[in-house]
């Protein structure tokens, strides 16, 4: 059974506070029919910072897709390596010893794939696979991990390394005035993120079932619109409710592996938002705390699309208090309406040591 090591997740320099994001909407949209809606809807998301690749300023000027797309690939570049020397480390291996790169990026474009980079430049192995995934959006991080756990089941001697970069800020369109995108303007930070999957050896959650779930007829309910100044998030009111449809998928897969969900011992999930975790808690009936790790990363980093469950996993790891054999879940949830979860038990001595959230990485 593959294990899924210990996370590096590392955020950019530029902060931006919820105040200032309320001040820059009273500003910005101070005619907006709706703007007292967005105001309470952009309070209520409990996000008190957010990290982003460029100042304010410039983060609000659109200089065109080409540019900024430019900047995603030169960014993604100066962070990833770092990231994945960290995560290669928790794990205890080499970039010789990885036989697959997942990377997960729903916020830029690059063709080839950065892994094609990632192998030129890091040291891998010619021969190691590539699996790039784009368009499943935040339930990217989650779909990463399952898809490492096949790879390790049909290979049980391969690693896999996977890298989420996530730099939602280049998506801001200032002529997106839709609530639900106000809203996304208030809640999406950016990030990076890397962690090992082993199919032998390692210390974290070893994963023993993983499973996908759509939710039928709700393609539009959270999408892009790619047009000539770039990518255009569209959100629909519904989305926020989507834990009733998802969370009897959970306790399914939960329940297929004669687990009970009320006997578990962590769970790492997307925090879209405050009420994708409140409804968890009250369709899983589970306390407030089981879904403190995914609250912190919504707190202090905002929705970081499929870099949430590595943050998240992060700070368990850095809290260091499960035990052997405890039993978790991790699930991602984004378009389609999709969940890609995977439950799983710890193993090997939980690792005391220096913050792996705030990773060091250096730029340029």
């Amino acid at each position: 059974m593959a294990t899924l090591c210990r996370p590096s997740v590392a955020v950019p320099d530029h902060v931006i506070t919820m105040e200032q994001t309320l001040a820059l909407a009273r500003e910005t949209h101070a005619d907006h029919p709706q703007r007292g809606l967005v105001l309470r809807l952009i309070e209520n998301t409990g996000v008190r910072t957010r990290h982003i690749v460029q100042p304010i300023e410039d983060t609000l000027r659109h200089p065109g897709f080409e540019i900024r797309n430019q900047l995603y690939e030169a960014e993604a570049k100066a962070r990833v390596p770092g990231v994945v020397r960290e995560a290669l480390a928790h794990a205890e291996v080499e970039p010789g010893d990885i036989d697959l790169i997942v990377y997960v990026s729903c916020t830029g474009f690059m063709m080839p794939s950065l892994t094609a980079w990632l192998i030129n430049t890091m040291g891998f192995r010619s021969e190691t696979r590539q699996l790039p995934i784009a368009q499943l959006g935040c339930a990217g991080g989650g779909a990463a991990i399952n898809r490492a756990h096949d790879f390790c089941t049909a290979y049980p001697q391969a690693n896999v390394l996977i890298v989420s970069c996530e730099f939602c800020s280049l998506c801001y369109q200032p002529t997106d005035l839709g609530v639900g995108s106000l809203l996304s303007n208030g809640l999406f930070g950016d990030a990076i993120s890397a962690a090992v999957v082993r199919g032998q050896g390692g210390v974290g959650m070893r994963i023993e079932r993983n499973g996908s779930h759509l939710v039928p007829h709700t393609e539009d309910w959270i999408s892009y619109a790619v047009r000539d100044t770039g990518f255009h998030f569209l959100l629909d009111k519904r989305v926020p409710g989507t834990m009733e449809m998802l969370a009897p998928a959970l306790k399914s897969l939960v329940s297929q592996h004669s687990w009970e969900v009320a006997q578990m011992d962590f769970f790492i999930v997307h925090a879209g938002g405050p009420r994708i975790l409140d409804d968890l808690c009250h369709y899983l009936d589970l306390p407030p705390e089981m879904f403190r790790f995914s609250r912190a990363t919504l707190t202090e980093r905002g929705n970081i699309a499929s870099s949430v469950v590595f943050d998240a996993l992060a700070r368990l790891f850095e809290e260091g208090t499960v035990e052997n054999g405890a039993g978790g879940l991790i699930a991602g949830f984004g378009p389609g309406i999709t969940a890609e979860t995977a439950i799983g038990r710890w193993v090997g001595a939980t690792p005391v040591a220096a913050h792996a959230v705030e990773a060091a990485v250096p730029v340029g």
